[in-house]
């Protein structure tokens, strides 16, 4: 938790948090999307499918944080993997794309592996 002098240094502010947590979203719910359409094209099912999933998921927070995250967050000082200057909490920013984009995957999954086996 900062204290109030880092605060007054360099503010939070709830419509910037807002915003860049609807970025992450919509980025999240795209590639989910776009997941989806390769675990059906490749034919993936069951548990290699959700892995797929898992893995591509990660990989894009992982690429969202070194990219987007991180050269802001470096010269401040803060541990390395903190994103709570930008998001509401780490738990937010790392694990919310798993569950947020897991319908639209499903969906596109069945869809196109049903496509491409029929």
């Amino acid at each position: 938790m900062p204290s109030e002098r880092e605060l007054q240094i360099s503010p939070i502010v709830q419509e910037s948090v807002t915003h860049n947590s609807k970025t992450l979203f919509n980025l999240q719910s795209l590639t989910a999307s776009l997941f989806g359409v390769a675990a059906g094209i490749l034919g993936l099912e069951s548990y290699s499918g959700f892995l797929f999933y898992i893995i591509s998921t990660l990989l894009t927070a992982i690429l969202f944080y070194a990219l987007r995250v991180a050269p802001a967050s470096l010269p401040s000082g803060k541990p390395i993997f903190d994103t709570s200057r930008y998001f509401r909490g780490p738990f937010e920013f790392w694990t919310s794309g798993l569950f947020g984009g897991l319908a639209g995957f499903i969906l596109t999954w069945t869809l196109f592996y049903g496509l491409v086996r029929a």
